[in-house]
């Protein structure tokens, strides 16, 4: 009887430590997001299209693991999710991003050094994500309240008669919306301009208004539709 037990107890941990062996993917990619609306949608809007590009043909390409999750908490918060996230996967991600906005967060600076320091890559915008999509239409580098952004949004929806004619954050297709015009490309070469005056070593990023390094994780996603 006892070495029954012992049996099913070795058999048990066999199985334990299958379970959290992690397979390494050398090409994936796990998105967690601070808004829970406008920012996974337009990454997996990006993740579709990608999806639709390259397929099955992982002779020519290997179609990347994309992982989103929209969490809509504050900065340090999501890190302290992202980590759990990556310590239940079953995968081991080789790219691990934490995109969040500085909006009215006191931690926002914390949080972009605990991610960093955790090895993660941030991509940070300040004031909002709106910035971020703002520049797909056109370049600015006025320090802009976020409901301004939005309000500048609306401007544009309604001159390219994009959606309802309105911003607005449930668009499922927006990544599609602002990039009709080519405008992923154009909103990288204004995010790198403005970017271009960021001296990371003497600066916090709340300090840069407005800014976003979220140029950074699309141009990374973006090589897979060329």
């Amino acid at each position: 009887m006892g070495s029954d037990d012992l049996f099913k107890k070795r058999r048990k941990g066999r199985k334990k430590r299958r379970h959290e062996f992690k397979i390494p993917n050398s090409n994936s990619f796990l998105i967690v997001t601070e808004g829970k609306r406008t920012e996974p949608l337009y990454f997996k809007g990006i993740q579709k299209r990608i999806k639709e590009k390259i397929g099955g043909v992982v002779d020519v390409v290997e179609s990347p693991v994309i992982d989103i999750h929209g969490e809509g908490c504050s900065t340090v918060k999501l890190i302290e999710i992202t980590d759990r996230i990556v310590k239940d996967a079953k995968i081991m991600y080789q790219n691990i991003w934490v995109v969040f906005d500085k909006d009215d967060f006191p931690d926002f600076n914390q949080a972009v050094n605990t991610g960093r320091s955790r090895g993660y890559n941030v991509a940070w915008s300040n004031q909002s994500f709106e910035y971020w999509l703002f520049l797909h239409f056109q370049y600015s580098d006025s320090a802009l309240h976020r409901d301004e952004w939005c309000a500048k949004l609306d401007e544009i929806f309604r001159q390219y008669d994009l959606g309802n004619g309105k911003y607005e954050k449930n668009y499922s297709d927006i990544y599609d919306m602002v990039n009709k015009y080519e405008g992923v490309i154009t909103a990288i070469k204004y995010a790198k301009r403005r970017m271009d005056g960021y001296d990371e070593s003497n600066m916090a990023p709340s300090d840069y208004d407005p800014g976003t390094t979220v140029y950074q994780l699309v141009e990374e996603l973006i090589k897979y539709l060329e």
